[in-house]
């Protein structure tokens, strides 16, 4: 064993072994039980960032325990490559984004590889790839055919910058989530997934999803947002109008009715209006997001439209105002100013009637400041006085119903999926247009529809819709001549089935095979929790999408989740623009890839925010060393003896529990509470205590080889490399990777004495060490004559003596 740690050597060396033996290549064996251990894949930007290291150490050290502790583990990698930034690259800097991916990947892998993360690479896969991306265009034509996917013009968030359409969860603040652009409101032909068809079961399903952080669940919960309520129609001239309210008990207090400015109740208002003209087309630039909505002023202009109230008969006008969203429900709602606030706000700007119909139970109301917006009891409702909220709920319905005016039915939140984008790096959308017979899905023997890699980006937007050998082609169907979508999919979709091919990459037939009901479902999922809707919430969807294909037999993809916190510097998330980066490479070259792995796993439990030190990690590096060095001064005494139990001194039996009991504490840190910086300090603290024992004595040599065998293993998922080199220093030949998770002695945890805590009136005052089977009157004769607790009792009348067993003794005095 060399004197001297160096980490770039010997890292480099075990790396090596690693793949000339496929130590990480699994297959399917039914005898052992499996575990599929998944980190979510990077985008290849070119570089690993910090985040990205820590995030996938979190699941290196997981999918090791579990190997070690006998479980067959798959943990695979590959890249979710298709995106903007390749097409922002390829214009900036005249590279094909094709070339510039996979540039990209093959450093970005060889970055991962220095990091000793225990992938399986003969399953890596990149959703560029067509043989990749042909199996969601075939799922994409079953859907068609099934009713699930449909296409429509519709109001969207445009990105201006990325020149894209963004579903609702990508707008972030009113903002695109990659570009940062304010997003516009466009209409635009769209492709698009029914994922509300599966809302009530994406919904139900998250009560089983126990290893789920619950604020990912609640997140999800919410998005979905399942709410029962009463369609109501107002009447407005010969035609009806629909509004959807969760509260029915508020209608008799409705003073407005209020439109979205796309609505074609507020487009005919506007052809005899140059102001509604001009309110519809400032609203253009209103993004189409709740978050958006909420914080910017509510505007709106009067459309001189009246919609009759159906039970009433009252004339209400009819608002258009910015407020509303034609993606969601019909386009309008009921506007009841005294019970919603920002109906109030709005009432209160254009001074519009506020007529409060339900009341608190103590009968005060006052509506100077704020919409009174919590259930009571009704007033001023006609027939519907006196009764609660929720009694005229049931009340209003069934009488909107028997008229024809009305029906109760569930409204969700979540809407359908736009998988429509219009970019050209991206997975093509398997459609052909045809002047006689539509759509048309491309036939299976087309498959997959490949998107041209040779393109130049001469014009605005998506270089296919001027690539006549791309778009021209014949109907499937009649023979004629034909155009292809020129739209390419969301990268959402890529990403929402990957974790599934990955037990199956190699199939070229079927997207998934048998080799899927054996890996699947993933038994841990890490990853950021800013995926809890976007990338989680369609990863759901499509897996029951594969199920009902029949590709798949169980309902959720992951089973266990772990949200990661983020990579904080100066108290801030590291960022370019911030000047806060620290190069992960730049670290692996000064410490080695054991130390960079350490310090991750030791700053912060997993879920929460760790902050970089540059002194934390020099900590790290000089904590291996003193490993090594207390591994090379054992060596230096030649073999060491064999541990015989029956001739331990009290003080080696003591070491010898402590070696047994960190194995206990780190078996639970790292197997079930993932409190890997927790585990790592029982560590620390063992190897400490090995280094002060300086027993050069046969046992005490014998328990310094067992001492150093045990941390070498607790901390081999962790530093994998050192561990591999120092185990096999001590005279062993197999890798450590194929070595089991240490077993407990239990006969080693076995305490001859116990300290107990000794108080006098409930106050702290000694502790005292008592043999383990003193009886209770030894154990009071014990604290009695401790000498400090003597001088708190002398003098004194001892009342009672408390002895709670195993813990303390508690003198009470006079």
């Amino acid at each position: 064993m060399d004197n001297r740690y160096k980490p770039d050597e010997l890292e480099a060396r075990i790396q090596a072994e690693w793949e000339q033996t496929g130590a990480f290549a699994v297959s399917e064996d039914p005898r052992r039980e499996k575990f599929y251990c998944l980190s979510m894949f990077p985008y290849p930007s070119g570089n690993l960032h910090m985040g990205h290291v820590r995030n996938y150490t979190i699941g290196d050290v997981i999918a090791r325990y579990q190997r070690m502790r006998g479980r067959n583990v798959l943990q695979p990698m590959g890249w979710d490559s298709f995106g903007l930034p390749a097409e922002n690259a390829a214009i900036e800097n005249k590279v094909a984004p094709a070339k510039w991916t996979k540039d990209n990947i093959a450093y970005m892998r060889a970055q991962l590889k220095r990091l000793g993360f225990a992938y399986d690479w003969t399953r890596e896969l990149a959703t560029c790839d067509p043989e990749y991306y042909r199996w969601e265009q075939w799922l994409f034509t079953r859907l068609f055919k099934k009713g699930l996917v449909y296409r429509k013009t519709s109001m969207v968030n445009w990105d201006p910058v990325d020149q894209t359409v963004l579903a609702n969860e990508q707008v972030v603040d009113g903002k695109g989530w990659r570009s940062g652009a304010p997003v516009e409101r466009r209409a635009v032909p769209q492709w698009f997934l029914k994922i509300t068809a599966y809302a009530e079961e994406l919904l139900a399903e998250l009560e089983n999803l126990a290893g789920w952080p619950e604020a990912v669940r609640t997140m999800q919960h919410n998005w979905i947002g399942r709410s029962e309520g009463v369609d109501i129609e107002f009447q407005v001239g010969d035609e009806s109008l629909t509004v959807f309210t969760t509260r029915p008990d508020t209608l008799m207090g409705a003073t407005y009715v209020a439109v979205a400015p796309e609505h074609l109740l507020a487009i005919e208002a506007a052809e005899e209006s140059a102001a509604l003209k001009a309110f519809i087309d400032e609203c253009r630039n209103v993004p189409v997001s709740e978050a958006a909505m909420e914080t910017m002023e509510k505007r709106g202009v009067d459309t001189g439209i009246k919609a009759l109230h159906p039970i009433t008969g009252e004339a209400l006008p009819v608002w258009i105002a910015n407020f509303v969203l034609m993606i969601y429900g019909s386009g309008a709602v009921m506007s009841v100013p005294a019970h919603d606030q920002r109906d109030f706000e709005f009432a209160k700007k254009y001074q519009l009637p506020i007529r409060p119909v339900v009341y608190p139970l103590d009968g005060e109301l006052t509506l100077d400041e704020a919409a009174f917006t919590e259930k009571g009891v009704l007033r001023h409702s006609g027939e519907f006085d006196g009764l609660s909220s929720d009694e005229a709920f049931v009340a209003i319905a069934e009488y909107l119903e028997a008229r024809g005016k009305g029906r109760r039915l569930t409204h969700y939140r979540l809407r359908d999926w736009s998988v429509s984008r219009q970019r050209y790096w991206g997975a093509p959308i398997p459609i052909i247009y045809c002047s006689s017979c539509g759509g048309v899905p491309v036939p299976d023997d087309e498959l997959p529809v490949v998107l041209p890699e040779d393109v130049a980006f001469d014009e605005t937007g998506s270089p296919l819709k001027h690539l006549a050998s791309f778009v021209s082609t014949t109907c499937p169907e009649c023979g004629g001549p034909a155009e292809r979508e020129t739209d390419t999919f969301d990268t959402f979709v890529e990403s929402s089935w990957y974790y599934a091919r990955f037990a199956c990459p190699d199939n070229r037939d079927v997207m998934l095979d048998r080799r899927a009901g054996y890996w699947l479902p993933v038994d841990q999922y890490i990853g950021g929790i800013e995926h809890a809707i976007l990338h989680l919430l369609y990863a759901r969807f499509f897996h029951k999408l594969m199920r009902d294909e029949g590709l798949l037999k169980f309902d959720e993809p992951f089973t266990n989740l772990l949200t990661q916190g983020m990579v904080l510097k100066d108290g801030a998330k590291m960022s370019k623009s911030k000047g806060n980066t620290v190069d992960p490479q730049a670290m692996i070259d000064q410490y080695g890839a054991d130390t960079v792995r350490l310090f991750m796993m030791f700053a912060a439990p997993p879920e929460q925010s760790l902050e970089w030190s540059d002194t934390a990690i020099a900590g790290a590096a000089r904590f291996l060393r003193r490993f090594w060095k207390l591994a090379v001064n054992h060596l230096s005494n030649g073999k060491a003896p064999g541990l015989n139990k029956s001739r331990l001194t009290v003080a080696q039996r003591a070491l010898r529990r402590q070696i047994h009991e960190t194995i206990v504490k780190v078996n639970d840190d790292v197997g079930r509470r993932y409190t890997f910086n927790t585990a790592i300090a029982e560590v620390m603290e063992l190897i400490n205590a090995l280094s002060r024992a300086q027993d050069d004595s046969a046992q005490g040599r014998a328990i310094m080889q067992e001492g150093l065998e045990t941390g070498v293993l607790l901390l081999a998922p962790i530093v994998p490399h050192i561990s591999d080199a120092i185990y096999r220093a001590l005279g062993h030949e197999e890798m450590v990777i194929n070595v089991p998770w240490p077993e407990v002695d239990k006969s080693a945890l076995t305490r001859e004495e116990i300290l107990l805590v000794v108080q006098v009136n409930g106050k702290l005052r000694a502790r005292i060490t008592v043999p383990t089977d003193a009886r209770r009157d030894e154990v009071e004769e014990a604290a009695l004559a401790d000498v400090n607790v003597q001088r708190f009792v002398a003098n004194k009348e001892v009342q009672k003596v408390v002895v709670v067993p195993g813990r303390l003794v508690n003198i009470v005095v006079s």
